[in-house]
């Protein structure tokens, strides 16, 4: 099995921790269709960012993960979204997704260019490319939107 790290030594924030769960939710979907994994990792999302925020993180994720599987011979490793014992701890290729996704909403080329490859094994898809940097062009490093949980809508009087 590939080296797992724990989630503590990963130059990630929080944010980005957080999507380690609704990208295995994804995976574990495309691994076996009949597990719906997809509805759970909209469900995560959107329990964790609220609707709006979290519909839209899951779905821009899930076009990253689409295209990396399409252009990888092989699947990638990911741990049960359900394992409790491995929660905290990320595959290599999971690694290699959350330090692309960390890297590109940094606009840090360099570091971002040697996560894809490491993710695509050597293959820099320009759909895996593009997809990672839209998704850090809609939710970019240190943008200050506090997190809200799933609820009713807050309205302002203005």
């Amino acid at each position: 099995m590939s080296e797992t790290r724990h989630l503590n030594d990963l130059d990630i924030d929080e944010f980005e921790s957080g999507l380690l769960a609704v990208a295995r939710h994804f995976l574990s979907g495309v691994e076996d269709p009949g597990s719906h994994g997809w509805q759970r990792a909209f469900a995560v999302s959107v329990e964790r960012w609220g609707e709006g925020r979290g519909l839209s993180i899951a779905f821009q994720l899930h076009k990253i993960l689409l295209a990396t599987e399409q252009c990888r011979a092989t699947g990638m490793a990911f741990h049960d979204p359900l394992c409790l014992e491995r929660r905290q701890r990320a595959t290599e290729d999971e690694q290699a997704l959350l330090e692309m996704l960390h890297y590109m909403r940094r606009d840090n080329t360099d570091a971002a260019r040697d996560a894809v490859d490491r993710l695509t094994k050597g293959w820099r898809d320009p759909h895996v490319i593009r997809a990672g940097l839209a998704f850090a062009a809609r939710f970019p490093s240190g943008q200050g939107r506090p997190q809200r949980a799933a609820g009713r809508p807050l309205l302002k009087v203005v």
